[in-house]
Parts: C-alpha cells; structure tokens; sequence
C-alpha cells in the first residue's frame, strides 16, 4: 500500500507539473508529514523522480513545438553545477529563509501576472541574453537542489515576472528539470540519503502524470493557460508564507 500511494502522489505532482509547470512543491511535505520521511530523505527521492518528469515533460513540449533549444542550452549550463552544489548544502542550510524567499517570489509572480492585462502568446516573444539565461539557469538550479522543488517552482516565477510567453515558459520549465534533478540525484547519492525503490515509485507515478497534464496544457487556450498557472503561483506561494507565519 505504502508504494501505491507513492505512486497516487507522483501521478499528482505529475499531472501540475505538466499542465501548469508547478507541482513538484507537493512532494517534499506531502513524503515528510504524511509518508514520516525525513527531509533529506524526502528531497533525494522527489529530485530522483523529477528526471521522470523532465524527460517525459520535455519530449511532449518539444513535440508541440513549445521548447526553445537556445534559451534551454544556456539554462542547463547555470543549472546544472549549481544544482550540485545546492544537494550539498541540505543539510545545512536554513529551511524557512528558503521557504520565504521562493514563497515571496513565487506568490510575487503569480500576482504580476494576474494584474497582465495582455495575452502572453500575443506578446512579442521577449528575448533573454545568453548571460541572463544562464544566470536564471545558475539561481533555479542551486534553490531547487536545496529546497526539493525540482525547477519549474523557481523558474516559472522568473519567467513569468519576464513576460516570456506562457508556453515557452512551461517548456523550458519542463527541460530544466532535467539538470536539476540529475545533478542532485548524483549528490544525495552520493551523501547516501537516496532510497531508490521510492524514487523509482515516485517516478512512475509522475511519468504518467506528466504526459496527460503536458497534452490539458496545449489543449487550453492560451489566456486561460496563463491565468491558471498565475493563480497557482499565488495559492503555492501564499500557502508556503502562511505556513512559516503560523510555525
């Protein structure tokens, strides 16, 4: 039963990660407070997973057309030594200045993209530099690898507060996953804190979800799209503020 309901919360997270890019974020509490794993535990095992979804999810938008292989490549060169480095500070680093500053950034996003009062897709396409890409590459890398949020939490935010259309931008999300997640996965192995069978679980689980939230994405209109990943940034980000004023 534990394995099914390992599953059950992969297909989940899967099933937001690729429809509106967040959903990751479940894994980590959903593994600490329901499942009783530890936090380094449960960040080995999700940001295993997590290279489910980036395969998964990326092929999917790559196949609509949705991911722009210059704006991943400079992504992926920030992302993934950062990522690395950021697996080796869980241990130490403080959790709730963490949770402050991707629960400000996050809700942060969500709003700006609210109060848009123009369609994203009808945006011309905003160009990000080399530099820039990797710099937002290096930042997503090193605060998903610490935190356990897989990429998308982090970088749709960014890209979100950039004005870069919502299908690239979920595209992209899904690609970083992949850095992100192996990088860190190769750390906490490293470290020894990664438990395989419930990564292995978690992914399955995630694979699936993934596909089928990929495919509700490019079925949606592009607006609605846009709202609901803003009003999802905000409730995750909110959520995430909310729980480190009440503890």
């Amino acid at each position: 039963m534990e394995h099914v309901a390992y599953l059950a919360l992969g297909a989940t997270a899967g099933l937001l990660i690729g429809s509106v890019g967040i959903g990751g974020v479940i894994l980590v509490p959903a593994l600490v407070y329901l499942a009783g794993q530890s936090f380094p535990t449960a960040i080995a095992a999700a940001m295993c997973a997590f290279i489910a979804s980036g395969l998964v999810g990326a092929y999917a938008y790559w196949k609509a057309g949705s991911l722009r292989f210059r704006m991943t490549a400079w992504t992926w060169a920030g992302a993934l030594p950062c990522a690395f480095a950021g697996a080796l500070l869980v241990n130490v680093a403080a959790p709730a200045l963490l949770e402050l500053m991707i629960g400000l950034l996050t809700a942060g996003a969500g709003l700006y993209a609210l109060a848009g009062r123009r369609d994203a897709q009808a945006r011309r396409e905003r160009s990000l530099s080399a530099p820039a890409l990797t710099v937002i590459g290096a930042g997503t890398g090193f605060l998903s690898a610490l935190t356990g949020t897989g990429g998308p939490l982090v970088l749709i935010s960014i890209l979100v507060s950039l004005d870069v259309p919502m299908l690239a931008a979920l595209g992209l999300a899904q690609a970083i996953q992949l850095p992100v997640a192996a990088a860190a996965t190769g750390s906490n192995a490293l470290a020894g804190t990664l438990d395989v069978p419930m990564a292995l679980t978690l992914a399955g689980g995630i694979a699936i979800g993934t596909w089928i939230g990929a495919k509700a994405a490019h079925a949606l209109p592009t607006d609605a799209l846009r709202k609901s990943v803003a009003l999802v940034l905000v409730l995750v980000g909110g959520a995430m503020l909310v729980r480190l004023a009440a503890s």
